[in-house]
């Protein structure tokens, strides 16, 4: 089954404010009905990259059977990772960069270990430029971390 996840992350104050991420789940079941489905989750301390790889670990967390997913992202910090090999280069040096420690590895290992469930694609759309479901990411993101119902985020 062909799943569309859209993400987006978004931090007040980066890096010590609150922050929450948004993600839209889509398919077209055998019948030709669209499902679609939505995520968010707002975090009392946290960061924009971390809210970046949380909304597309949750959506891919969230799917019941692996699947042909493409996911869409205004994030270069991850869809860059796979596009241009950066994970496997991390994952070669032990999870560290070339230049130095590598930020949140907790949450590359979680997003890495989903990517051999589902077949991923990853696809960069510049964020804030008036495509739907982007759009409809952002507010569902800033909506999180603006909200009452903050978590904490153990990262950080």
């Amino acid at each position: 089954m062909h799943v569309d996840i859209y993400t987006d992350g978004s931090a007040r104050g980066n890096p010590d404010g609150p922050g929450g991420y948004g993600a839209i789940i889509k398919y077209i079941d055998n019948a030709g009905k669209l499902h679609e489905r939505e995520y968010s989750a707002g975090y009392v301390k946290t960061t924009n990259n971390r809210m970046e790889l949380l909304g597309a670990i949750t959506a891919l967390e969230n799917l019941t059977k692996p699947c042909d997913v493409t996911l869409y992202s205004d994030s270069q910090y991850l869809t860059n990772a796979f596009n241009k090999g950066w994970i496997e280069a991390w994952k070669k040096k032990g999870w560290k960069r070339s230049g130095g420690k590598l930020l949140n590895i907790d949450l590359w290992k979680r997003l890495d270990e989903l990517t051999t469930v589902h077949k991923c694609k990853f696809v960069w759309i510049k964020g804030h430029a008036g495509h739907p479901e982007n759009e409809r990411c952002d507010k569902l993101a800033t909506d999180a971390a603006d909200g009452t119902e903050l978590l904490v985020d153990e990262g950080i």
